[in-house]
């Protein structure tokens, strides 16, 4: 192999289009653009742009927000929780926590924690829950059937990582006052 043979390997460039050179080149006079109006025109970027009219998007009416601080919590029933028992998905001899019920199918994903809530059924097995919040009824049918509810906290928000809840922080400053 010598310098004068080297090659790209076929088809790694693509030959350029031939625009506007006549129309033996099949892109001539419009060049693919069409037949004339702004779009034709070169430095237009519409999107959205109403020639000049209040665009729609700033037209229609806006209501909420979104808040960046409110946690998604996975919810599960107890009675999901005694059906995947009696399934023989989970062991009621185990604590049962978010790996556990995602491992059994029972909860997508864990999300900023895990909420317990009660169900229409009661519990017949002893079980020890680990979870971020429960519902007093909850908590209520677990202890009677002889488990135990253990309750974690949240995930912290890492915007507000460092920083006291607002009623925290209300009271930590009226406590400094009194001092």
């Amino acid at each position: 192999m010598k310098l004068n043979q080297l090659r790209d390997n076929p088809g790694a460039r693509k030959t350029r289009m031939c625009v506007g050179r006549g129309i033996g080149c099949g892109k001539g006079k419009t060049s693919g653009r069409g037949v004339k109006g702004q779009k034709a025109r070169s430095g237009v970027a519409i999107k959205g742009f109403e020639g000049g009219q209040m665009s729609l998007l700033r037209r229609m009416p806006k209501r909420g927000f979104t808040n960046f601080t409110s946690k998604s919590f996975a919810e599960v029933n107890l009675d999901d929780i005694q059906e995947a028992i009696d399934s023989k998905k989970i062991s009621a001899a185990k604590p049962i926590d978010v790996a556990t019920l995602v491992e059994a199918g029972i909860i997508r994903r864990a999300g900023d924690g895990l909420r317990l809530l009660g169900g229409k059924n009661a519990v017949k097995a002893k079980l020890t829950v680990v979870v971020t919040g429960a519902s007093a009824g909850a908590i209520a049918a677990v202890e009677k059937a002889g488990g135990k509810v253990d309750l974690l906290p949240a995930k912290v928000n890492k915007l507000l990582k460092g920083k006291l809840p607002k009623r925290e922080r209300v009271a930590a400053a009226a406590a400094a006052k009194k001092k």
